[in-house]
């Protein structure tokens, strides 16, 4: 097993400890450092930027070759983790011999270790792993300068300074998918930068809105559905993404997915804040559009390309999300297309 101490909150200092211990090549740019690792210790990346002078975000995509932990060590006070696990599923405690709590996939976990003792986590061997957390910086000068990070100092504490503070929550699949927008940025400059700070801080806002509804369900943490079914619901709304055109009912879906139409109507409430039906539409809607601004195809063309049968039904969903009708919208991409 082997042992590494971070003893930073600073995305590119973090990155640069752990390329001393683990090795691999360190690119860096516009604050956003990512060391990629292919060697006997470990494969993959670990990537961290710095979104502002206290909030530091840190993600690993890696396979570990040996069991790894990971000790973040405690200087001058204590910062809060918000934790979340994509893929894999993680071990963590305060201390290196502290009693573990395990971190699942699509789970979250908010973590602050009580002053001079270390937040630790633990990485089995040949498990890919998919973890990233954001760091909030809570020491004195960073609080007097920054009005949210004073108020999360005060949220997620406990009255005992010697305490512990430890929130494992509940399933949350709208993490994965602002995880997934993130990792799928590839613009460059000032564009990327402002993209992965806004995706950041959404990610953030999530994390502290699943604390806040998991306080107020504390008897039902993790309703109905199992790990393995939302991750089934998260396949069955990757497959209709890429299959828009199909005719989808909910026995169909039922029947693929081996969830009860009550299931999977719960779990797309949970993961897109939309009935099936609703995600089905929107996603239709929104391939269209894409194929507007990328095709040639007419727009009776483009109708049937993405699963419907009435123009007339299209203009009118079309309109209700976009606020112009196909044909409008077309013509405005063409006179672009002129004018470029």
């Amino acid at each position: 097993m082997k042992t590494i101490h971070i003893k930073s909150t600073s995305a590119h200092k973090m990155i640069t400890d752990l390329q001393q211990h683990l090795g691999g090549e360190i690119s860096s740019v516009n604050q956003e450092s990512v060391l990629t690792l292919n060697n006997d210790l470990a494969v993959g990346t670990i990537s961290g930027i710095s979104v502002k002078k206290s909030i530091t975000y840190i993600a690993f995509n890696v396979v570990f070759n040996q069991d790894l932990t990971l000790v973040n060590t405690i200087l001058k006070s204590s910062p809060i983790y918000f934790t979340y696990c994509s893929e894999g599923h993680v071990e963590h405690s305060f201390s290196v011999e502290g009693k573990t709590n395990t971190l699942d996939a699509f789970q979250t976990a908010i973590i602050r270790s009580a002053e001079t003792v270390n937040n630790v986590y633990h990485f089995k061997k040949d498990i890919p792993f998919n973890f990233s957390t954001i760091v909030v910086s809570t020491d004195d000068v960073s609080l007097e300068k920054n009005e949210l990070n004073a108020k999360l100092n005060q949220i997620f504490s406990t009255p005992n300074p010697g305490e512990h503070f430890a929130y494992f929550g509940s399933y949350n699949l709208k993490i994965s998918e602002k995880i997934k927008q993130l990792e799928a940025i590839n613009q460059l400059g000032v564009v990327r930068r402002l993209l992965i700070e806004s995706t950041v801080q959404t990610i953030l806002a999530l994390e502290i809105q699943q604390h806040t509804d998991d306080l107020e369900h504390a008897n039902n943490q993790f309703g109905s559905l199992n790990k393995d079914e939302m991750e089934m619901i998260k396949d069955l709304s990757t497959f209709i993404t890429n299959y828009p055109e199909k005719q989808y009912t909910l026995k169909y879906l039922s029947s693929k997915s081996g969830l009860s139409p009550s299931k999977l109507q719960e779990g797309f409430k949970l993961l897109h804040d939309r009935t099936v039906t609703d995600f089905i539409r929107n996603v239709r809607v929104e391939t269209a559009e894409n194929l507007i601004k990328t095709t040639d195809l007419n727009i009776s063309e483009i109708v049937y390309t993405v699963g419907l049968t009435s123009r007339s039904y299209f203009s009118k969903i079309f309109k209700e999300k976009y606020n112009c009708s196909p044909k409008q919208y077309q013509d405005n991409q063409n006179t672009l297309a002129a004018t470029a």
